[in-house]
């Protein structure tokens, strides 16, 4: 309310009246309702972020892979998470195993070779295609990551091991010539080798190494005329691979030279 005046007459004498006027209504502001936020806003920490690794730890590069012919088998590397552990054990290599069992199911992508070592899994795959090469993968990695956790989890008290078992994309070198096959081959099946591995007792005294399909491989140089001369312990079960069908690993390999399993592979080659 505010305060005006008013003028009347009284015995001929202006008289001035103060009178109240109504201050105008102010229009209430509509009331606000807070909105919802539909994207988590820049900054702050989060899963992922930060730079990534270099080096020989590294991902392999988020870039579209190549079409793949099929005369061309694929060299393929996976690594594991430390919490994983060693896969050099008894349990885990049982895990790996079903994996393979689970992958040999497909018909369009093969496992030819494995090789487990310490920190990840040496593969040389044949493919189809280029999504049978994915599809293959993907699939062996879901069922060897759900039965590796569940060899991880057993006898362990608390719920069971679950989440990322292969954290980064798998790297996958195609093979397209005779001496590139020969050294896939002999890099796969004695990279144990070459992490030292047959210096330690019991493996020291392994001819070839168990954990990897070195077994189901025909061309070792010392078997000469009898191949599959070597045999595991009795209660060894090998790991499920395929023969090869394609022509560098069936045979274009020996244009390069024979394989001896007592070669120790190197990485710059």
């Amino acid at each position: 309310m505010t305060e005006s005046q008013s003028v009347t007459i009284q015995g001929g004498v202006k008289v001035e009246k103060p009178t109240a006027t109504r201050a105008p209504r102010r229009r209430s502001k509509p009331e606000q309702h807070e909105q919802l936020v539909l994207w988590k806003p820049r900054g702050g920490k989060r899963r992922g972020a930060g730079r990534k690794p270099k080096g020989r730890r590294a991902g392999s590069r988020h870039k579209p892979r190549p079409e793949l012919d099929p005369r061309y088998p694929v060299h393929v590397v996976l690594r594991v998470i430390a919490a994983v552990g060693n896969l050099r054990r008894r349990f885990t290599y049982r895990a790996i195993r079903e994996a393979t069992l689970t992958t040999a199911r497909r018909e369009d992508f093969r496992i030819v070779h494995v090789s487990i070592q310490r920190t990840h899994v040496h593969l040389l795959v044949e493919a189809n295609t280029k999504d049978a090469l994915a599809l293959g993968m993907q699939g062996f990695q879901i069922s060897a990551a759900k039965h590796l956790n569940a060899a991880i989890s057993k006898g362990k008290p608390g719920p069971r091991r679950r989440g990322t078992v292969f954290p980064d994309r798998y790297h996958a070198q195609t093979i397209t010539s005779p001496r590139q096959a020969r050294h896939a081959l002999s890099y796969v099946l004695g990279n144990w080798r070459k992490h030292q591995e047959d210096r330690v007792a019991p493996m020291s005294t392994w001819t070839i190494d168990w954990f990897s399909s070195a077994v189901m491989f025909p061309g070792w140089a010392e078997y000469g005329e009898e191949a599959f001369l070597w045999r595991g312990p009795g209660t060894y079960d090998p790991l499920m691979v395929y023969q090869p069908k394609t022509w560098l690993l069936r045979e274009g390999w020996k244009k390069a030279g024979s394989i001896s399993y007592r070669d120790v592979p190197s990485a710059k080659r």
